[in-house]
């Protein structure tokens, strides 16, 4: 092969399927604490502790989403991904993704206010939220969108947590699954945005290369969010 070949842009094709790839085999449901919740393996304090982290990441969403939404030129395009900070803010008090997570926290007999507070939330969690954050704030349109893909994988996870939680976890109210149940859609819908952007946008083959590796980048966040979880606390030296 040339070095021309090498450099060569895939087709639409041959591209769309190797995000579909990273994001299938990357994306942190294979992570083993996420194995061990859908198991039923996990402690009511690891299930709060991932609850009280996960949150932190859940509340900077919108921040991330109105950092992309800042770099489109497009009227349509920032009508299209104002609803997702929509759609974790609400459109009123009480309503969207936050507060449903929120809800979950009270199912799992958490202090709402300690939530809000982000008291609990761990270094490395904070470290992995920042750097996403962060990314969406200083890349091109096409990297923070491309990162978003993890949607394409998010769907299945959403369905078999669900799954796990009316299985496994009987003490935590089913209304406090709501969070998961609405993401099963928007997820879908997200995704079936993003794809075709970036698509389109990626039409050289360094800018497919960013584009995969903007998406492993998020896969990268998501599992050592995990990875922080899975630890737990330090334990506190005199």
């Amino acid at each position: 092969m040339t070095a021309a070949q090498a450099l060569r842009p895939w087709s639409r094709e041959e591209f769309e399927e190797r995000l579909r790839v990273v994001a299938e085999k990357h994306y942190h449901d294979r992570h083993p604490f996420n194995l061990r919740m859908h198991e039923g393996r996990l402690s009511p304090a690891e299930l709060r502790r991932w609850i009280t982290n996960r949150f932190h990441y859940q509340r900077h969403i919108p921040v991330k989403d109105a950092l992309i939404t800042a770099k489109f030129d497009s009227p349509d395009l920032r009508r299209m991904w104002l609803r997702r900070i929509e759609d974790h803010d609400g459109r009123e008090e009480g309503e969207g993704g936050i507060e449903r997570w929120l809800r979950l926290g009270d199912a799992a007999g958490l202090d709402r206010t300690v939530l809000l507070s982000g008291a609990d939330v761990l270094p490395g969690v904070r470290l992995a939220v920042d750097g996403y954050v962060n990314f969406c704030r200083l890349r091109s349109p096409l990297e923070a969108v491309a990162a978003s893909l993890t949607e394409l994988a998010a769907p299945d996870l959403m369905q078999r947590r669900i799954e796990a939680f009316e299985r496994h976890y009987p003490w935590i109210d089913p209304d406090g699954l709501a969070y998961f149940r609405t993401r099963v859609r928007q997820g879908r819908r997200d995704s079936g945005e993003a794809l075709p952007l970036v698509l389109k946008w990626a039409r050289g083959r360094a800018e497919q290369e960013q584009a995969l590796a903007a998406l492993a980048f998020k896969c990268d966040v998501l599992w050592s969010l995990l990875d922080s979880v899975d630890q737990g606390p330090r334990e506190t030296r005199s």
